[in-house]
């Protein structure tokens, strides 16, 4: 082997070594004990929660998707989240749920999940459901009492009631904290706002329009 050769191999085994510690960091860490109940009143600042000293069955328990929730709203339906926020046992554990209610002709508007895929169970009622692959491509069907449907995480999807009478679904997500950005509420109600000029380049409206969308959109939601 000549030096140059040699030099090329230490290069080509530094980059794999570094890749590997690279990947080993950056991965999800198993968990190091039975428990991490979420401390949410720690100013320590991290990827998750930190452990609280104490801990009790209360940690590990919410009622709250029990009920159905009014969906006298601008879009017809209700979010009830239950993760890690509402139930501090799940932190580390990687799962949460929310409860879905709808009223007739109501929509869960175009949103992702940016930390989790979700996989929807249709309590009573008939959805609507889709999601838009990266590829532009519309995924679509009708899920009605007892069906399953399945979106891919990071993916654009959505929900709206198909019938007269309310719907319900039971949402299960692959993380403590999936996170959701709708993308309506996310560009037009931010704060700051988005500037007219890019929101009405993007969509290609005027922006006497834009006005017209933020201002149905304040307060959101």
């Amino acid at each position: 082997m000549d030096a140059a050769a040699g030099k090329l191999s230490v290069v080509v085994i530094m980059v794999l070594v570094i890749a590997t510690i690279s990947n080993s960091v950056s991965a999800d860490p198993d968990m190091l004990q039975d428990v991490c109940v979420a401390d949410l009143n720690n100013v320590v600042k991290m990827n998750g929660f930190a452990c609280k000293a104490n801990f009790s069955a209360s940690d590990f328990f919410f009622a709250g998707l029990a009920m159905p929730k009014p969906a006298n709203n601008l879009l017809g339906s209700t979010v009830t989240p239950a993760n890690v926020m509402q139930i501090p046992g799940l932190n580390t554990l990687g799962v949460s749920m929310a409860r879905v209610d709808f009223g007739p002709g109501g929509i869960n508007p175009p949103h992702t999940h940016p930390r989790a895929t979700e996989i929807l169970f249709v309590l009573y009622g008939e959805l609507d459901v889709g999601f838009i692959t990266t590829a532009n491509v519309l995924v679509s069907m009708t899920i009605k009492q007892g069906d399953i449907f399945t979106f891919p995480k990071g993916l654009v999807h959505f929900q709206i009631n198909n019938g007269n009478g309310p719907a319900a679904a039971i949402a299960a997500f692959n993380s403590q904290n999936p996170g959701v950005q709708a993308i309506a509420a996310t560009l037009f109600a931010s704060m700051p706002p988005v500037s007219d000029i890019v929101l009405s380049k993007a969509f290609q409206i005027s922006n006497q329009e834009v006005d017209a969308i933020k201002s149905k959109l304040a307060g959101y939601p």
